[in-house]
């Protein structure tokens, strides 16, 4: 065997840690790009379900709306029409309307052009 293979052969070796090192950056990136902001997500949706209230307004998984009338630890009533009441498992809420009672209708659409134009800026942002 040739003397410089050798020497090659032996300078080829590298430290382990430096092999492991993409597997490791492969994981700390799936951590931050997947398993974080799932966890996000399910903590707010049981902070949802535990905030929810008899009277509240709600939007379910399926997309009706509703009012909750009634309510016992695992499952929640919501009445969709008058006198139409479904009963839910909790965890099929998706979200619960919250109105800003401050804000008028009538402020919005006033005749008067300055109104109107804070109205145009608005939607042209969105």
């Amino acid at each position: 065997m040739n003397p410089d293979l050798a020497l090659l052969a032996q300078e080829t070796t590298t430290n382990p840690l430096i092999s492991l090192a993409p597997l490791l950056l492969i994981f700390v990136a799936m951590y931050f790009l997947m398993i974080r902001p799932q966890q996000r997500r399910a903590r707010a949706q049981r902070e949802l379900v535990a905030s929810i209230d008899i009277g509240d307004e709600v939007i379910t998984i399926g997309g009706m709306y509703g009012t909750v009338t009634d309510l016992d630890d695992e499952s929640v009533t919501v009445e969709v029409a008058a006198g139409t009441s479904i009963r839910l498992v909790k965890s099929a809420i998706a979200r619960k309307l919250v109105f800003d009672e401050e804000y008028d209708d009538e402020d919005a659409y006033s005749d008067d052009e300055e109104g109107y134009a804070e109205d145009e800026e608005a939607g042209e942002e969105r």
